[in-house]
């Protein structure tokens, strides 16, 4: 299967006109099954990037989350306005009231629209912890497990139950990835990596039974990640072979640069207006 992926959302601009950055991600899937968009930003950029690269949401087949933070869900009003009714795959978490907290700020950082909003704007939540295939050959992975010792939950994030009275620890079960098989291999869309990159490859391979992998691309969450973590992820990605790694967002401009150093041309910037062909 041909596959054409342009980044729509992400921190950085990669192109020079119209285009505008954002916290956040979002990836515009084109395929000979039908055009996907995954995730959806913040929500302040995707109208105006997807007319700058000439990406018609209304084309869209089915909208993927990978998880239910503001970052990836802002934009799903603006696209629903636009679009209309249209299935969009998640996880049954994903509407969880969620929060960030360092020293003494906290903010929430869960999806900002109610449930019940988006489907009046023609959302059709299919909700799922198991592994989805959207269409032939593509797939949302359904819950990672998580089999490494070095890719740990991040400690900042919590989860708020019980009316607001019980706070927990977020092991962020709804992190999901986009998988399609093309015809140079594997393609694995990230959304932020909770799961970790090391998990969410080996579960790839795993499930569809395939080493053979073409391209990563999106975020990483390798920003936070311990120098073990780092290595042993690099490690992998040479084990595999991995034709192409394109880092966005949640990746950090510290480790995104030893990442260039160690992998060359293998490496690019997932920035707006990226564009990965497989």
């Amino acid at each position: 299967m041909k596959t054409r992926l342009t980044i729509l959302c992400e921190n950085s601009v990669g192109v020079p006109f119209d285009v505008i950055g954002e916290h956040g991600f979002s990836c515009f899937v084109e395929t000979d099954k039908g055009n996907y968009l995954f995730d959806t930003g913040q929500g302040f950029s995707i109208l105006q990037n997807s007319l700058a690269l000439k990406k018609d949401l209304r084309s869209i087949d089915a909208v993927m989350i990978s998880h239910g933070h503001y970052d990836h869900t802002g934009g799903l009003p603006a696209v629903l306005k636009l679009k209309g009714q249209v299935d969009i795959y998640g996880h049954n978490e994903m509407f969880a009231r969620r929060t960030w907290s360092k020293g003494n700020v906290t903010r929430d950082i869960g999806i900002p629209y109610r449930r019940t909003y988006l489907e009046s704007l023609g959302a059709r939540f299919k909700l799922n912890t198991g592994m989805v295939e959207i269409a032939s050959g593509i797939y949302l992975s359904g819950e990672i497990p998580r089999k490494s010792t070095f890719e740990k939950d991040d400690a900042n994030m919590t989860l708020i139950s019980n009316n607001g009275r019980q706070i927990h620890p977020d092991p962020l079960l709804d992190d999901l990835s986009m998988l399609i098989e093309t015809e140079r291999g594997l393609v694995i869309v990230l959304g932020c990596a909770h799961a970790g990159m090391v998990n969410i490859i080996n579960y790839a391979i795993e499930q569809l039974n395939n080493e053979q992998i073409f391209a990563i691309i999106g975020g990483t969450h390798l920003g936070f990640s311990t120098d073990e973590q780092f290595d042993e992820t690099l490690k992998v990605i040479d084990k595999y072979n991995i034709k192409h790694v394109g880092v966005s967002h949640c990746t950090g401009l510290e480790k995104a640069s030893l990442m260039h150093a160690r992998l060359g041309r293998r490496f690019f910037f997932g920035s707006v207006g990226a564009v990965l062909e497989g």
